[in-house]
């Protein structure tokens, strides 16, 4: 699409600067699908992801490719499988994010499991994502895991991506299929061995919240949409059953620190609602890594996400998982969801909630890999910043008015061409003033 404009433009005399004008706009300007939700879900999934069948065996497993990120469906019973090429230094991570209905019926114990196996059967690693307490549906992810080193699966060869759902036993789950989500990454070897223990000591207090003047920051749907979020104090608006994604910045060597605030209702709404407002921090490969819940009274509350450890990739060999997530540099997100229960008791709102965000330290080199990993910057965080659309600016600014929503691409596309029709017009009327009459 951006090559054709390009060669119309030229061919149209608009010249060479506002051909790669164009395209540049085309560039940043997402599609459709990228800037709004699935109308089924209330979840934005990657645009122009390939949707693939799970197998309900090995042997027709598909094959998914790192640095891909796909489609698929989950039924209410029986697993899910799916095929990867790994060599025997490379370490993978399989995040699925798994996106009931919105109109779903769950138990807190519903949810679903990921694994991985090698060809013999021997799973390398399990993790299970849980609805919890809130009984709402939302997404939930689950990454499994397959890491080099280790004493089982350490041969390169075929493995198989297991997804099935986490057995409840509860009788008022609604039946049906879930859509998934599955966006594999592999993370290579490093250059030579470094220290096989997690850091001993870390700054484990908790820092002076931050009160700086808050910033309105729409967020996004899902993880490829995420909004950037720099350090700061930042503002939205949250309906009952929405999900928010942002996504934060973190290098080598630094902390992140996180707060959320939901803020008092208006009405004269009285009760008391459990789990009301979760929010969950997940890393660059999507896996988990703290959350925190706040029951609600409608009153305003407020809650931290306990301190973590600087990003290192030593972190990955500490006994706590939340210490071991924080394990690389990247995007780090930032979930927050509120339950549907809270329309019942407090109205559908919107409800306001602030997040203050705090990025302590200063970055490292961190260190050498010996490849790529796939998809190539995903522990970079100049790339992390880059790909997600950088985090300057508020939601007033022109371009994320054109990019969130505000004008449709069609829209700004036909004000970026009336304007360069109006400059080329007035070019070509100087250029006729001035030629030599005969």
């Amino acid at each position: 699409m951006t090559r054709r404009w390009c060669t119309t433009a030229a061919r149209r005399g608009l010249g060479g600067t506002a051909a790669l004008a164009l395209a540049a706009l085309l560039t940043v300007l997402p599609p459709a699908s990228a800037a709004a939700a699935d109308s089924g879900s209330g979840y934005a999934f990657a645009p122009d992801a390939p949707t693939v069948t799970g197998a309900t065996g090995s042997t027709d497993a598909v094959s998914l490719q790192p640095g891909t990120t796909y489609r698929s469906t989950l039924p209410d019973k029986g697993s899910r499988y799916f095929r990867l090429e790994l060599a025997a230094d490379t370490t993978a991570y399989v995040p699925v994010t798994a996106v009931p209905p919105a109109d779903a019926t769950v138990s807190a114990s519903d949810g679903i499991e990921v694994s991985i196996e090698d060809a013999n059967g021997t799973a390398c690693d399990y993790d299970t994502a849980r609805f919890g307490a809130g009984l709402s549906p939302r997404p939930v992810t689950a990454v499994g895991r397959r890491e080099a080193g280790k004493a089982l699966c350490k041969d390169a060869g075929t493995y198989y991506v297991v997804v099935e759902r986490a057995v409840s036993g509860s009788t008022t789950t609604s039946p049906g299929s879930w859509d998934l989500e599955i966006a594999p990454v592999t993370e290579p070897a490093l250059t030579e061995a470094g220290a096989s223990t997690a850091p001993g000591t870390w700054n484990s207090a908790s820092p002076e919240p931050l009160t700086s003047a808050p910033r309105r920051r729409t967020a996004g749907a899902g993880f490829a949409t995420a909004t950037p979020l720099d350090q700061g104090v930042w503002q939205t608006g949250i309906t009952p059953g929405q999900t928010l994604y942002y996504a934060v910045p973190v290098g080598w060597g630094q902390q992140l620190h996180a707060t959320v605030d939901l803020g008092s209702t208006s009405g004269d709404s009285r009760g008391y609602v459990s789990a009301a407002l979760n929010l969950s921090l997940y890393n660059p490969v999507r896996g988990y890594v703290d959350d925190v819940s706040l029951g609600y009274d409608g009153t305003q509350k407020s809650s931290s996400l306990d301190p973590l450890p600087p990003v290192a990739y030593a972190n990955r060999y500490a006994t706590g998982g939340t210490e071991s997530s924080v394990r690389f540099a990247g995007a780090y997100y930032l979930v927050v969801h509120l339950t549907g229960q809270t329309a019942d008791t407090f109205g559908k709102g919107p409800y306001g909630v602030t997040l203050r965000v705090r990025v302590d330290g200063t970055p490292n080199s961190g260190p050498a890999y010996a490849g790529s990993p796939v998809p190539k910057g995903v522990f970079d965080v100049s790339s992390a910043r880059g790909g997600l659309g950088g985090a300057a600016g508020d939601d007033d600014t022109a371009m994320r008015a054109l990019a969130a929503g505000g004008i449709g691409t069609g829209t700004a596309l036909l004000l970026v061409l009336g304007g360069w029709t109006l400059t080329a017009r007035r070019a070509q009327m100087r250029a006729n003033a001035q030629k030599p009459t005969a």
